[in-house]
């Protein structure tokens, strides 16, 4: 697992069936579930840069319409939809891609 250190297997699991339905993701609700959003300034960095595939440092749409992938190849994708609004509540600054403080703060909101 990616996320290995940092997350705990079994609420990884619980974050992911909560939002296996198309339409059932919601961001602060998976970062709370899967524990990220209690996790250290430090173990926020390391998972913004497992989910920035590209090492652009930055997350861009792609990447987040995979989002969940990063937690478990078997999951799914988001739809259009999910991703727009996933991406609309990060980028803060507008330029259509979220940095690693965008996604800190976030993750934390």
């Amino acid at each position: 697992m990616a996320f290995a250190g940092i997350l705990q297997d079994a609420d990884v699991a619980v974050a992911l069936d909560a939002c296996k339905s198309a339409g059932s993701f919601n961001h602060k609700k998976f970062f709370q579930s899967c524990g990220l959003s209690n996790k250290s300034a430090d173990d926020v960095k390391k998972a913004f840069g497992i989910i920035d595939q590209d090492h652009s440092d930055f997350i861009e749409e792609d990447e987040l319409k995979l989002f969940l992938q990063n937690f478990s190849a078997s999951a799914r994708a988001l739809d259009d939809a999910e991703t727009k609004a996933f991406l609309k509540a990060g980028d803060t600054d507008g330029d259509g891609k979220i940095g690693v403080e965008e996604f800190a703060a976030m993750v934390k909101a």
